[in-house]
C-alpha cells in the first residue's frame, strides 16, 4: 500500500494505492487519524485501491468516527468496484459520504 498527501480547496486528500489488508490497515488507520488531527477535512481517494478487507474497512469506520467526534468531514472518493462491493455488503455505503470524484466531494 502506498499513500500520497495533497491539499486542495481546504481539504487534505489522502490518495491510497494497492491492497488494504490486515498487514497495512494499521498504517492507513494511523495516517487517517493523523491527517484528521493535524489538518482539516479529509477526502480519501480510493481510486487506487485494488482490494480492501474487513480490517481496512474497520480503519475507515474508525476514521469516520474520529472525524465526527472532532466535527470534521471524512469523505470517500473514486471508490472502485471491489471496494464498493465490500462497503455495500457491510451496508456502510449508506454511512459514508461517497463521491464519484475529488471534484464531486469538494463541491458536495
Amino acid at each position: 500500500m502506498q499513500v500520497e498527501l495533497s491539499e486542495r480547496d481546504g481539504y487534505t486528500i489522502l490518495a491510497v494505492e494497492g491492497e488494504v489488508d490486515f498487514h497495512c490497515s494499521p498504517d492507513l488507520r494511523k495516517k487517517i487519524l493523523q491527517v484528521l488531527d493535524d489538518s482539516g477535512d479529509l477526502i480519501l481517494d480510493m481510486g487506487g485501491i485494488s482490494y480492501i478487507d474487513s480490517s481496512g474497512v474497520a480503519s475507515l469506520v474508525e476514521g469516520l468516527q474520529h472525524a465526527r467526534d472532532h466535527k470534521k468531514q471524512f469523505l470517500l472518493a473514486n471508490v472502485q468496484d471491489a471496494a464498493m462491493q465490500v462497503l455495500k455488503l457491510t451496508r456502510l455505503d449508506s454511512v459514508f459520504s461517497i463521491h464519484e470524484s475529488i471534484d464531486a466531494a469538494i463541491n458536495a
